[in-house]
């Protein structure tokens, strides 16, 4: 446990030498506050029924509707902060589904070997093949659209590429020493996997898990801004499709337009920034460059050479 803390603390102490690394946490975390604080920062009620006239109707922006109101005279910024709400709860949740699946796959392929790990990854290669978004949008298209099944339809078509990197580094961290020791001394491929495999494995797991956030959270506001979202439920991708497919454009309205597509680049830019610090964190290994020892060198060559031996102690 101790060793475990230690560890953790490393990768803490390494990334937050990281500048890219906590810029895309610091983005991240503002996300993740704004959405858990909606309905305090919220100036309006969202679930709140007024009465609506013409001149409602794509209000720009001004003191009663900081980033104006939509085409059914809805303030823009309650729909913007409760629209985070679910475009991150889509995000995380299906993220975790692709990686539990990817990660248990790939770790099952690469440790075991042989039949297995030719069957499970000839199946990855076929899902590979086919587009991840077609057959979202077709599955959803036949399937009732709900939260639920938009998370589930991510979730399950996701985790091919997080398969086959688990595999990758999992036949990687097989042929160690430590683990040929292992088996040797007669420990079990249970054990060997907790104590060896998967610790091993497990950065890689967090930092995928970073990327495919920012993966799920574009697919679920493609397929809303495609109109097979949740009709219940407003994201930044449903705010989308409504000021597209509502006259948003014609009418002049930007910020119909801006703010959710300000939202879902800025969750993704701090997912992929963030990926990149974790990344480096916790493998300080990719910090070294092969050109690291011609510097050293060169650094040497610079330094101003020995005096030459006095003449007076010779004699």
């Amino acid at each position: 446990m101790e060793q475990a803390t230690g560890g953790y603390r490393g990768v803490w102490r390494r990334l937050r030498r990281n500048p890219i690394g906590m810029i895309g946490l610091t983005m991240l975390v503002t996300a993740i506050v704004v959405a858990l604080l909606a309905p305090w920062l919220s100036p309006y009620d969202p679930n709140a029924v007024s009465r609506v006239t013409i001149m409602d109707v794509y209000q720009p922006p001004s003191p009663e509707h900081w980033l104006g109101a939509d085409d059914a005279g809805r303030d823009v910024l309650t729909n913007f902060l409760y629209g985070a709400r679910v475009s991150l709860t889509v995000g995380f949740f299906a993220s975790f589904i692709a990686v539990a699946i990817g990660g248990l796959l790939g770790l099952t392929a690469g440790f075991l070997g042989g039949r297995t790990e030719g069957v499970l990854m000839r199946f990855t290669d076929i899902m590979l093949v086919i587009p991840d978004l077609p057959l979202a949008v077709v599955i959803v298209a036949l399937t009732k659209p709900s939260l639920t099944n938009i998370i589930l339809v991510i979730g399950l078509l996701g985790w091919t590429s997080t398969a086959r990197l688990v595999r990758a580094q999992t036949l990687s961290v097989k042929q160690r020493k430590f683990v040929l020791r292992a088996r040797a001394i007669g420990a079990g491929n249970r054990y060997i996997m907790r104590r060896h495999i998967f610790p091993l494995v497990l950065p890689l797991l967090v930092v995928n898990t970073v990327l495919v956030i920012s993966l799920a959270i574009l697919n679920e506001s493609t397929l809303s801004f495609l109109g097979l979202g949740d009709p219940a439920t407003l994201s930044w991708g449903q705010m989308l499709n409504y000021a597209f497919t509502r006259g948003a454009m014609s009418a002049g309205a930007w910020w119909a337009l801006i703010p959710p597509g300000f939202g879902i680049v800025w969750v993704v830019l701090a997912c992929t920034l963030l990926g990149q610090g974790l990344e480096q964190a916790l493998n300080p290994r990719l910090l070294t460059h092969h050109l690291a020892a011609d510097r050293t060198l060169t650094a040497l060559r610079r330094l101003p050479p020995d005096p030459a031996p006095s003449s007076e102690g010779i004699t």
